[in-house]
């Protein structure tokens, strides 16, 4: 899929939410844009550190934004380098990212290594001064999870983390109506995301398999929750403005056995505090469902991936087509079928009605990294977004770890904080 730049004013209007007030109750981090037409002679000096494939689809947008200076480039990886200079050609280029945080010219750090790698280098960068975007999972560990956040408190600074759906117009607009009501009492959640293939780059050279496929290895990966999960999981707690208080579930590998040690099945359950369940599954040797995430009400269902809902009541067919219908209905009723004593409930035909009028071309990357921007150029930080991306990554992580123990897992009250159901409290022991 091609990922297109979506543009402020097309963002908005396709939207048709109105009045600043709903569009901000629903997503207040778009906040991030209130100052956006008194900043357009300001830059925000920029390094990205880890421009792999990842990096360097993130500086795709960043340079073609007007108000950033990409400046410099940090990686062991020669390879890596060579193609992010062809992105930001004047970058100076490092291979420690200690030098980098030395530069006090650099305004903003954007971390988009290995998950194991994370934590140091943005704990690192806030101390010298930089605001951060980092990419998910932010932490390998819950705990550090909670050491980067608070980090982020203690010093002041910008912290995104790449959760680009809270600025997919699809999202933005279905939680704007699921908070209205519209589709009824949510009570069920269900995520998947499926693919076909090993998730294999090619290497060079046997010696840089674990640098390269970092994501393979429990050494620097938690595979399919710190990767696929963490996107999907942070839906539940922006629809039902809560978290869940536990997990269960189970992982294994049981197609791609090639030497890999994380996970390409994985089946979670989360249970909020009043029975609601969201779901998230994954496997790797079938994409044929893709992913999305079903969102349940009584009154309809809310599928943002594929920019969609659907009402639990539909329009009657048309009088010929119920005629018909009547007709053969009638006839099949009087023939001795000896079958099942219930009628099963298929899913229905409704083909729904699409959420913003059509489905997007991109899917909020390119305005969370313009909003990232913003903020490190008025020095804002936008409400909630750095809370979603906390919680997006302690629930995978949480997840994970329920996998691993087979058994059911409490979010742990030490590392709560103070947001939505959630309280943050100074001495407790895990559940």
């Amino acid at each position: 899929m091609k990922h297109t730049p979506i543009s402020r004013r097309d963002f908005l209007k396709n939207l048709g939410i109105a009045g600043a007030g709903t569009l901000l109750a629903a997503s207040p981090w778009l906040s991030a844009f209130s100052e956006v037409m008194n900043t357009s002679n300001e830059k925000c000096r920029l390094a990205i550190i880890g421009p792999g494939s990842r990096g360097r689809f993130l500086m795709g947008f960043l340079a073609k934004n007007p108000k950033v200076d990409i400046v410099a480039l940090c990686d062991i990886y020669k390879p890596s380098i060579e193609n992010a200079l062809k992105l930001a050609p004047n970058a100076k280029v490092y291979g420690d990212y200690r030098e980098v945080l030395e530069d006090k010219s650099i305004d903003a750090i954007l971390v988009a290594t290995s998950l194991s790698s994370h934590c140091k280098i943005v704990l690192d960068a806030f101390d010298a001064g930089k605001h951060v975007f980092c990419e998910k999972s932010i932490g390998f560990t819950m705990e550090e999870c909670y050491r980067m956040y608070q980090k982020h408190r203690s010093t002041g600074k910008i912290f995104f983390t790449g959760q680009q759906r809270l600025f997919d117009p699809r999202y933005i607009k279905a939680m704007e109506m699921i908070h209205a009501g519209t589709f009824g009492e949510i009570n069920a959640i269900r995520t998947f995301w499926n693919r076909n293939g090993d998730w294999r780059r090619s290497v060079p050279s046997p010696n840089l398999e674990r640098l390269i496929n970092w994501r393979l290895y429990k050494e620097f990966s938690k595979g399919l929750m710190t990767e696929l999960a963490c996107h999907q999981l942070q839906i539940g707690s922006w629809a039902l403005r809560k978290i869940p208080e536990k997990v269960m579930g189970h992982g294994a590998i049981t197609y791609w056995k090639d030497g890999r040690d994380v996970y390409d099945n994985v089946s979670c359950v989360y249970v909020f505090d009043d029975g609601v369940k969201m779901t998230f599954d994954s496997v790797i040797s079938n994409k044929f469902y893709g992913l999305e995430e079903q969102i349940m009400g009584n009154l309809g269902t809310v599928e943002p991936e594929k920019g969609k809902y659907y009402f639990e009541s539909v329009a009657p067919a048309p009088a010929f087509l119920q005629m018909v219908n009547d007709w053969e209905n009638k006839v099949f009723d009087s023939l001795p079928f000896a079958g099942t004593s219930w009628a099963p409930e298929t899913a229905n035909e409704n083909k729904g009605e699409f959420i913003i009028g059509e489905r997007p071309k991109s899917d909020g990357t390119s305005l969370l990294l313009e909003a990232f921007v913003e903020a490190v150029i008025t020095q804002k930080q936008p409400k909630n977004i750095a809370e979603e991306g906390y919680y997006a990554s302690m629930l995978c992580l949480l997840g994970h770890q329920a996998l691993e123990e087979e058994r059911t897992l409490y979010f742990p009250d030490e590392y709560k904080i103070d947001y939505l159901n959630h309280q943050s409290v100074k001495t407790s022991e895990a559940i």
